[in-house]
């Protein structure tokens, strides 16, 4: 029980960083279809910051440098969202559709050509982390503790008070809602849309290094992020683009995803003979049928998707 514990967590921290921040981006006006490319693309980032640093260091260096890596990357990654879908007005689901392609494919390239570099003979696309990856966790009796848990929970927290309790998140709401209303009281749409899209790229990029890091020492990146930025999307609907909401829903998520990794610990599971490939689809399962009876009533913001043109009245 404690193992299953451990894995919703983790696995729902990495839910409530992304969908976070899928709801900032949509919340602004421009839907974010990206984020499976985003994440890897962080994932990248904070792998080779981990790849790379000595294992000597201070724990706390270790996590910030980490941390910077995957923010920087994904946030640099999520600019060519921001500039075709606001600056050329290109279709934001076809662009996103393309940045997940080119994130996994970028990944590896980059990845391949490092390992090659090191080892001509060398052609995987693996990145081995296990020394540095031992300063993210803490271990509490027998509950292995991630500090990207505590980053998940205070994120949910600071996104709360940004978008209801200040005013940039009230302004970046009404750009979401209504962009023509809000440039009519002087708020500079096409600035907040981009701070929605690059916040977007900041908790989408740290979502993908936790993801990795989550239960192995080592990532082979041609295998993406295993539809889980899809995931976040679906939590995101489910939690109604509502921080707390969207908690709730990753613990939900998080939990089912667990399962396949600890299954076998449970006896009346294990007895049933289950093969794991079906727990392992369980949460996208899971989301297609909360979806088909959730997504009727769903509120998303109203200008979301739609290009803001100045003239438009």
């Amino acid at each position: 029980m404690l193992l299953l514990i451990q894995y919703t967590l983790i696995f729902a921290s990495v839910l409530i960083l992304v969908a976070l921040g899928g709801c900032f981006s949509e919340h602004s006006g421009v839907i974010n279809i990206g984020l499976e490319g985003i994440m890897v693309m962080g994932a990248l980032g904070g792998a080779l910051m981990l790849r790379f640093l000595s294992p000597d260091l201070p724990a706390v260096v270790i996590i910030l440098l980490v941390m910077l890596a995957s923010i920087a990357v994904g946030m640099v990654y999520s600019l060519l969202l921001a500039v075709a879908a606001i600056n050329f007005k290109a279709d934001q689901t076809l662009v996103g559709t393309a940045l997940n392609l080119l994130g996994t494919a970028a990944a590896v390239v980059v990845v391949r050509a490092i390992n090659m570099a090191a080892d001509p003979n060398n052609v995987s696309s693996t990145v081995s982390y296990i020394a540095t990856k031992k300063a993210l966790l803490v271990r509490i009796g027998g509950f292995e503790f991630n500090w990207f848990m505590l980053v998940a929970l205070l994120a949910l927290i600071i996104s709360y008070v940004v978008l209801y309790k200040m005013r940039f998140g009230l302004r970046l709401q009404a750009c979401g809602e209504h962009p023509q209303a809000a440039d009519s009281v002087g708020i500079n749409v096409q600035k907040m849309r981009y701070a929605g899209v690059l916040i977007s790229g900041v908790l989408g990029g740290l979502g993908g290094i936790v993801y990795i890091t989550a239960g192995v020492s080592e990532w082979k990146f041609e295998n993406g992020v295993a539809g889980f930025g899809f995931l976040a999307l679906a939590v995101m609907i489910f939690g109604q683009w509502k921080p707390v909401n969207i908690g709730l829903a990753a613990l939900l998520f998080g939990m089912f995803r667990a399962l396949s990794n600890v299954y076998n610990g449970f006896g009346a599971l294990a007895a049933l003979h289950i093969p794991s490939t079906v727990y392992n689809m369980l949460p996208y399962i899971i989301s297609l049928i909360v979806l088909a009876f959730t997504s009727q009533k769903s509120r998303a913001p109203k200008a979301e998707g739609i290009p803001y043109d100045k003239g438009q009245r």
